[in-house]
């Protein structure tokens, strides 16, 4: 009953990570009053697991795209939730995207021109949002370093940062794993010039 919460294609395991994962929501459904009609039609695709600079783990939970605002609605006490089942990880849910490689000049390998939102730019910018959320991004900066290689500085709203900052941490370990970019975040406070 709790594995059908997990979406795999045709002929793939469930490996131990996800079936956790599978119980523990089926486990919220049954016993959260709050939580139980938002999480009776929720899905998610795939779990890892993410190990962050400390020594902590990350626990991160890849959603259909489609449920993404579903699941948004829910998070912060689905998370809280969660956070308490696996204790001593921090939970993180993104969007299973799809990258689809540029077409190389001369030859035509799609059908149909590939769209902006699973080119390899858009994907990273979008686990970036999903990652923070309901952190708001306020500002980014490409700081490229003497040696030639990039960092991204991030800026987070400055008023989620009671909420956020103890995250930041594994917010870099997940992006650093996922894409294989630098990044940095930071809060910073904005001078009110009015």
């Amino acid at each position: 009953m709790a594995m059908e919460r997990l979406v795999k294609p045709a002929g793939a395991t469930a490996d131990p990570l996800e079936e956790e994962v599978a119980k523990a929501l089926f486990d919220l459904e049954q016993n959260s009053n709050e939580l139980k009609a938002e999480l009776k039609v929720l899905k998610f695709a795939s779990a890892r697991e993410v190990e962050a600079a400390s020594g902590k783990k990350v626990v991160v939970i890849f959603v259909p795209p489609p449920q993404l605002g579903a699941y948004h609605k829910i998070q912060t006490r689905l998370v809280r939730e969660l956070e308490k089942k696996f204790s001593g990880k921090q939970v993180v849910l993104i969007a299973q995207r799809k990258i689809i490689s540029r077409e190389k000049k001369g030859r035509r390998q799609h059908k149909q021109k590939r769209p902006h939102s699973r080119s390899l730019t858009a994907v990273h910018e979008a686990i970036l949002d999903d990652l923070v959320f309901p952190t708001e991004i306020v500002g980014k900066r490409t700081r490229y370093r003497t040696d030639g290689s990039r960092q991204l500085k991030v800026h987070l709203d400055h008023k989620d940062q009671q909420n956020a900052e103890y995250k930041v941490e594994a917010f870099e370990a997940v992006y650093r794993k996922l894409t294989g970019k630098e990044v940095v975040f930071e809060f910073p406070v904005i001078a009110d010039l009015s």
